[in-house]
């Protein structure tokens, strides 16, 4: 399978994320494009921190991964190696239980050697925003050793 379709193809057979974190947070992916991403979590107990709220770390997570799975789609599809996250600022606007959370990302910036992606969380449930991030990526010219196929997860990702 060529590189740019690893994504859209696990969202379109409804396979789990290709990588461990989505998986750990229970992250689903319902589109992934070069110019769009939208996933969801159904948010729980085992995200919550002592005061029984999302983790604010559970928000910057949803950020960076709707953002990573984004702006490495688009690269590849421009026929870059790949894209590594440099800076991710995330704010919180609101607090959040239970319930579904949509997560949309959408470009701000696709360049040769950079990247900016926007991600905003809202409820479901009501359309709110509760928390909106911002990722800065550095475009990859050429992977470095320790994420070639021989060493990493990428393999059939030519």
């Amino acid at each position: 399978m060529p590189a740019k379709d690893f994504a859209s193809a696990a969202v379109a057979e409804g396979a789990a994320p290709k990588d461990n974190w989505s998986r750990t947070l229970g992250l689903r992916f319902a589109q992934v494009t070069p110019a769009r991403v939208v996933a969801y979590l159904d948010a729980g107990e085992q995200h919550h921190q002592p005061y029984g709220v999302l983790h604010g770390g559970v928000y910057c997570g949803l950020v960076e991964a709707v953002a990573s799975y984004g702006a490495g789609n688009a690269a590849l599809a421009a026929g870059q190696k790949g894209v590594l996250g440099v800076s991710n600022t995330t704010d919180f606007y609101r607090s959040h239980s239970a319930g579904e959370l949509t997560c949309i990302g959408t470009p701000v910036h696709q360049g040769r050697s950079a990247h900016v992606w926007q991600v905003e969380v809202t409820r479901s449930s009501d359309g709110k925003l509760v928390a909106r991030g911002q990722v800065r990526f550095h475009v990859l010219q050429e992977l470095p050793e320790e994420r070639t196929p021989e060493h990493a997860d990428l393999a059939g990702r030519d």
